[in-house]
């Protein structure tokens, strides 16, 4: 049976009360919504049942530690993790320590998702589960992977919430859908995008979800030349042809870190009537922004030169800074980090014990 509910003002509330005296400014508001500015991130590690166990821990660690923002993908680990999510969230809220309404469950659809093992041969998979089953055309399919025909993205949303047990989601992403472009045209592009956001408007009306949005890699940080680059405004008509005026499209997700500064820095969207970094786009339309790759699948967990770490005063170790940073970008609205065992939730949570930096802090990161 799946749980009833979702992320409600009254219940993200709550759950920051719980913890806003020990993380300060830990929570941000974001379309009523009281959201940790550390997310938990699920998308490393190997498809074992050791572990699903240790993420099933670490979701729990990272919820009892003041995380109410958890990512993943259907994709992710061969719908393991999503799995584990769910088995770890139906522990909490049948022990009564969370509540539904406390939590903010994001997940994806568009690439192919294997049952918990790879088949030994993807192409026979893929054939028989998405083409012969009606899902999608063949020429739906780009790269052999990555699918967004509406038929495929209802059954995929299905089959995340029967993973994370939970009748609604509370943001669903299409998954990089750039991969779609580099295959077909701008045209066809946006009109695929246009029949895929009908579908998730859909599945708004029937309470499967609660709003979707883009995760994206390449889409948005890149530049307008680029083969991969999407225009937030572009994406924004397209929703509301799909949707109206009211439509649901409400967040997008891409790679900020030290490393990875494209979102703040480089003027990708066009917006009043010349380029600005999506970031500024976004924040124009109100949209969540959720960071992944934090600290670049751990490659700045170690390492950051001394100057910077002089910089963000009463934290341990690089991950710690690395997180602080990207929590503390303006616009920003979760550095997600991928908390695959206790270890990580316990280190990266130490960046919300801190106060993330003030806006004079921040820009002297940047300045020699």
């Amino acid at each position: 049976m799946l749980i009833s509910g979702y992320a409600t003002e009254e219940g993200t509330e709550r759950f920051k009360e719980r913890f806003s005296s020990r993380l300060p400014q830990h929570f941000r508001c974001t379309r009523r919504l009281q959201l940790s500015s550390i997310g938990a991130g699920t998308y490393l590690g190997e498809p074992t049942a050791d572990c699903d166990r240790q993420y099933r821990e670490a979701v729990t660690a990272a919820v009892e530690t003041g995380v109410n923002v958890i990512d993943s993908a259907v994709n992710y680990r061969h719908q393991r993790s999503e799995r584990a999510i769910g088995q770890a969230l139906a522990a909490m809220i049948s022990g009564g320590t969370i509540q539904r309404d406390e939590i903010f469950l994001a997940t994806k659809g568009g690439f192919l998702a294997f049952d918990a093992d790879p088949p030994s041969d993807p192409s026979a998979y893929l054939f028989h589960h998405v083409i012969q089953s009606g899902l999608a055309r063949e020429e739906d399919v780009a790269a052999d992977c990555h699918v967004i025909s509406p038929a495929y993205l209802k059954n995929q949303i299905e089959v995340s919430r029967n993973n994370l047990g939970v009748e609604t989601i509370d943001l669903y992403y299409i998954h990089n859908p750039e991969t779609q472009l580099r295959r077909v045209g701008r045209k066809e592009f946006y009109r695929r995008l246009r029949e895929a956001f009908t579908a998730l408007e859909e599945a708004v009306t029937e309470e499967k979800i609660r709003c979707y949005g883009a995760a994206t890699w390449n889409a948005f940080r890149v530049s307008p030349e680029s083969g991969e680059a999407v225009s937030l405004l572009e994406v924004l008509r397209v929703a509301e042809e799909a949707g109206g005026p009211g439509h649901h499209f409400r967040a997008v997700q891409l790679p900020f870190n030290f490393a990875m500064l494209e979102a703040l820095q480089a003027n990708t969207q066009e917006w009043g009537g010349h380029l600005v970094p999506i970031l500024r786009a976004a924040s124009e339309r109100r949209l969540m922004v959720f960071a992944s790759a934090s600290l670049l699948q751990g490659q700045l967990a170690d390492g950051l030169p001394d100057e910077i770490r002089k910089k963000f005063p009463g934290l341990q170790t690089d991950a710690q800074r690395s997180i602080q940073f990207v929590r503390s970008t303006p616009g920003i609205t979760s550095a997600l980090a991928g908390m695959s065992g206790i270890g990580h939730v316990k280190e990266n949570l130490g960046a919300a014990r801190v106060s993330p930096l003030t806006l004079q802090q921040y820009r002297a990161v940047f300045s020699k």
